[in-house]
């Protein structure tokens, strides 16, 4: 339907209010037809507590979450949806765990890394790009005007003339079936989701820096320990020498002896390279050049280990505090505002325009004594046949959806995996630990006996080259376990969903 209306400026305001009643009044008898929003959020049943928590230190009074009730709980999405993207949600005690760590140079490279890092840059860009297309969207539930001008200068049977016109142009869509608001609301969605995203790479990146420079404490301490033993053994290799000179050892011994050595020695250029590059990986992480952190990492510092109480939520907390099943969340409520979109396309749409114009011959009289040119325009579309387009998007909508709910039940099953699987890695290294380190003392105290007993001639070589052998063993065994201790802390902090702040 189309109205028209007189060009005066009387007729122009009436048939704007005769026109605004009339499509009023037609309208509100078709409002009762838009589709209304489906509720359709998965919910996904999880422990009250971690299965594999009961063997490992209580979380202290001050990091622990509020105690679970009995029984399984349901987590579900949130599908609410609002004008404005959403703020994120109050910081847990997990959002900067590598303080508990206690080492000050890790602090500050995981800082700075947080700022510097390219993958957290391209995330917040990601961010800033979803937040201005929500804006886009929410820009189409407003009026539109636009202004216009043009002059003429123009010759006919030798006489010349002029025109100037100016006017304006406005035009508004209702929303009465909700599909424009439908389609804000599955952007602020998507910005929401691109800020959990965000949240999601700073987990990741924290606990990285975190891994690297765990092992990269635990490559020096490796390379001290295989310098030390090489030094005693070289020791012991030029004892034998001199054994032998004596004719108190055979050569046997004596290439026993350096074979041992050299051993030993080809140990330290590979934990040397990969001490480099564990340096350079920090280095990038942090959003800088492979050697800019080689002065600052060059000096020994200890393996940070973590105090034994663990900021260990529960599993529902859990679920709630990490990015990519918020992520997940926001994918669903997205997916639900698209398919009310889809829905609302098959209704019928509605706009309404106006325009006035002036036209003058002289430029000043424009604004003066010019002739007015006013009308209003009521339009209605009404979708009748299409071949089956509009339901088979609505089709795509709902498997869209489904796909969302799969995905969010999916990442919900791995992030209890997660935390689960970082439970038992932890409790199993730290009793590893244990025994490692009963072990190494054991060891220590046989290889002194033995080079002792070597050097009075009370045992042969063989048995003191067992010693050394099993000394270093079990000293680079107990290094590499105190850095997995270590690093399995790291990962549980990560599938707890710590190490991101709300924007």
């Amino acid at each position: 339907m189309t109205f028209s209306f007189s060009p005066t400026r009387a007729g122009f305001l009436a048939g704007r209010s005769a026109l605004a009643m009339a499509v009023l009044t037609a309208l509100s008898g078709c409002a009762a037809l838009a589709p209304a929003p489906q509720a359709v959020a998965p919910g996904v049943d999880v422990p009250a507590a971690w299965t594999q928590a009961a063997d490992l230190a209580p979380a202290s009074a001050s990091n622990s979450a509020p105690a679970a009730q009995p029984g399984a709980a349901a987590v579900a999405p949130s599908t609410a949806h609002s004008a404005s993207v959403a703020a994120a949600p109050q910081p847990t005690p997990l959002a900067q765990w590598w303080l508990r760590l206690g080492d000050p140079v890790l602090a500050d490279l995981v800082t700075q890394a947080l700022q510097a890092n390219t993958d957290v840059r391209q995330a917040q860009a990601a961010l800033r790009q979803a937040r201005a297309q929500a804006d886009v969207q929410g820009a189409a539930l407003q009026p539109s005007l636009d202004a216009s001008g043009s002059a003429q200068r123009r010759r006919a049977s030798g006489s010349t003339g002029n025109s100037f016109q100016a006017g304006l142009d406005a035009s508004w869509e209702p929303d009465l079936f909700g599909r424009l608001q439908s389609g804000v609301d599955a952007s602020v969605a998507d910005a929401r989701a691109a800020a959990a995203s965000l949240a999601g790479a700073q987990v990741s990146l924290a606990a990285e820096v975190a891994l690297n420079y765990i092992t990269l404490r635990s490559q020096q301490e490796r390379l001290a320990i295989a310098q030390r033993n090489l030094t005693s053994q070289q020791e012991t290799l030029q004892l034998t020498d001199w054994r032998v000179q004596a004719g108190l050892a055979t050569s046997l011994v004596l290439e026993q002896a350096r074979a041992n050595t050299q051993q030993t020695a080809a140990q330290i250029p590979q934990l040397q390279a990969a001490l480099a590059q564990s340096r350079h990986s920090l280095a990038v992480l942090t959003g800088q050049a492979p050697g800019a952190l080689n002065a600052l990492l060059a000096s020994e510092r200890p393996v940070p280990q973590p105090p034994p109480d663990l900021a260990l939520a529960i599993p529902a907390e859990t679920l709630r505090q990490r990015p990519d099943v918020r992520v997940a969340e926001e994918r669903i409520a997205a997916a639900l505002s698209r398919l009310a979109q889809a829905d609302a396309a098959r209704y019928p749409s509605f706009r309404l325009g106006g325009s006035v114009g002036l036209s003058a011959l002289t430029l000043g009289a424009l604004t003066n004594g010019a002739s007015v040119a006013a009308a209003l325009l009521g339009s209605v579309s009404v979708p009748l046949l299409d071949g089956g387009a509009a339901r088979a998007q609505g089709r795509v909508q709902e498997a869209t959806l489904e796909q969302a709910r799969t995905h969010y039940e999916a990442t919900v099953l791995t992030a209890l995996q997660e935390v689960e699987d970082a439970l038992v890695a932890l409790r199993g290294d730290r009793e590893r630990l244990l025994r490692l380190q009963e072990a190494a003392q054991a060891a220590g105290n046989a290889a002194l006996l033995a080079q002792h007993r070597y050097r009075s001639g009370l045992i042969d070589f063989q048995s003191l080259l067992e010693t050394q052998r099993t000394l270093l063993s079990t000293q680079d065994g107990v290094a590499s376990t105190a850095a997995s201790v270590a690093a399995d802390h790291v990962r549980l902090y990560k599938a707890l969903g710590g190490g991101w702040s709300p924007l």
